[in-house]
């Protein structure tokens, strides 16, 4: 390590490249170092030896260099240009010089570190803009990614299982504490639980496909801005065993490293919108299993971070702090949940996918809606116009029992992961509210309908407003609205008992029904 230390730090003299220099600046982590040369970016691997990443030797370090090349030009074809050798010696080395190889780096071209989307969110500027692109290129990769073969080891419970537990082997000999030990032993229990419980459902998501080449350090430090655009980068090439995983494993990471980052509410954006656009709802049964494991490793690099630092440095009391932090973000997401089911009711244009939108941020709910799975079961995309006439085309009487069946079978595998489902539909019909209520009591959860409303002047200006908006999932037009009021089912008064009027016109509405909904739910704060 002394030797490869020596000649990062002599690359830092602008002597050792071809090419025009401005500052040299020299980015370090746990397992590389960075320069950064203002054209070029040269990642050099340090020589370490973790157990899951082993970069001992020069001829393992010029593979995984090639292997990070070849798997992130999947994403940023523009950024990740070639492998170099670093030649000479270790007090005057130089770049793509002539001689034997002393070492090998990753040349990519250097991109503004402002644009990094951990950057933007350190100083506050990540917004739902910015995630609705990170639905789109982390849902359309995980489409074409490639699934694991049948044969192959990956996604199998028992190697699943072993890299969650790996991590409490790296963190457990660096803690002292006996509550902090405690705390480790209670959540590998959880974890161990789980295990048990997950088995059938780990097999099932390979066998069905869901196991893929992914990213595998699915985080905002590894996302940025190019000409506007989110792009990934970074994956993890030294471990196919952590790139070959579930799909809702890496949504997981990218969901909690939002929270941690204090962006809770776009974390819970970001399932939604991901949930939607792939319709892989059965997911959620693994997620929180996830998010935990997620969580862990994070907590494992950080100590491993702090063991290269000097005890009591500022480097190592940050460390040491984020590691605290994800420990307890873990403890977090293995506590007790509470599910339940809402329903949605109103016509269209009264605010019911705005207002199941905005809990499900607030709240961490999951939106199901029919408007898109009524598109997801005709083969049509989220933003297509069947340009189906009133009550025809996707819209005729049998679509719609199609799609409301749907919603009951989506609903009730949300509820089984432990989450709040709402059933976002107009419900007008007393016989699809009465399905989905004996659902909640099959389930021994609450239910309670949402009845949204306004005023007819508003629903008429809300409706072609939307539509000429052009990126409104619903194909409800004035039409429409007029044939729901002459086929509604007035609420009984059984059904009232369970209601929550809301008045979407109102400008605090969002406050006092999160409120209400916080009390009868009895949802934490």
């Amino acid at each position: 390590m002394e030797q490869a230390q020596q000649l990062v730090q002599a690359l830092r003299d602008p002597q050792a490249y071809a090419h025009e220099t401005r500052d040299i600046e020299l980015i370090e982590t746990h397992a590389a170092w960075v320069l950064l040369t203002g054209r070029y970016a040269y990642k050099i691997k340090k020589p370490v030896d973790f157990g899951f990443l082993d970069y001992s030797t020069l001829e393992k370090r010029r593979f995984n260099c090639e292997e990070e090349v070849r798997l992130n030009r999947r994403f940023a074809p523009e950024i990740y240009l070639d492998v170099v050798a670093v030649s000479g010696s270790p007090e005057q080395p130089r770049v793509q010089g002539e001689g034997p190889a002393l070492e090998y780096a990753v040349r990519m071209r250097q991109f503004p570190a402002n644009g990094l989307l951990s950057e933007l969110a350190r100083d506050g500027r990540l917004d739902g803009a910015l995630v609705e692109q990170m639905i789109e290129q982390v849902a359309d990769f995980h489409r074409i990614a490639e699934p694991a073969a049948p044969g192959a080891p990956f996604g199998a419970p028992e190697q699943i299982h072993h890299w969650v537990v790996e991590n409490f082997d790296h963190i457990r000999p660096e803690i002292d504490a006996q509550d902090e030990l405690q705390r480790l032993d209670q959540l590998r229990a959880w974890v161990e639980a789980q295990r048990q419980q997950l088995d059938t459902l780990f097999r099932d998501r390979k066998r069905e496909g869901f196991v893929r080449e992914c990213h595998g350090d699915l985080h905002l430090r590894n996302m940025t801005l190019i000409d506007g655009k989110v792009t990934l980068f970074d994956c993890i090439e030294f471990n196919p065993q952590l790139r070959w995983i579930d799909v809702i494993s890496e949504v997981a990471f990218l969901m909690m490293d939002l929270e941690e980052r204090g962006y809770p509410q776009l974390a819970n954006r970001f399932l939604n919108g991901y949930l939607q656009r792939t319709g892989d709802y059965a997911g959620l049964r693994l997620l929180r299993y996830y998010l935990v494991y997620r969580a862990l490793v994070r907590a494992k690099v950080s100590m491993l971070r702090r063991r290269q630092e000097a005890s009591g440095s500022p480097e190592y009391r940050k460390a040491d702090a984020d590691y605290r932090q994800y420990l307890h973000l873990a403890e977090a997401y293995a506590a007790p949940a509470k599910a339940a089911l809402l329903l949605m009711h109103g016509l269209s244009g009264s605010g019911k996918s705005t207002v199941a939108r905005a809990l499900c941020e607030a709240l961490g709910m999951i939106q199901i809606r029919s408007d898109v799975e009524r598109k997801r079961l005709s083969g049509l995309g989220l933003l297509d116009k069947s340009k189906s006439a009133t009550g025809g085309g996707i819209y005729t009487a049998r679509h719609t029992e199609q799609t409301y069946a749907r919603l009951r079978e989506l609903a009730e595998s949300v509820i089984a992961a432990g989450y709040v489902a709402i059933a976002d539909a107009t419900f007008l019909q007393k016989a699809w509210r009465d399905s989905f209520r004996r659902l909640a009591g099959d389930c021994g959860v609450p239910c309670l309908i949402l009845h949204c409303q306004a005023a007819d002047a508003e629903l008429a200006r809300r409706i072609p407003a939307r539509e000429a908006g052009g990126r409104e999932v619903s194909e409800a037009d004035l039409g429409v609205l007029a044939a729901q009021r002459r086929s509604l089912d007035p609420l009984t008064e059984d059904e009232l008992g369970a209601t929550v009027r809301i008045d979407t016109e109102a400008a605090d509405y969002r406050t006092k029904l999160l409120d209400t909904l916080r009390r009868r739910l009895e949802l934490h704060p």
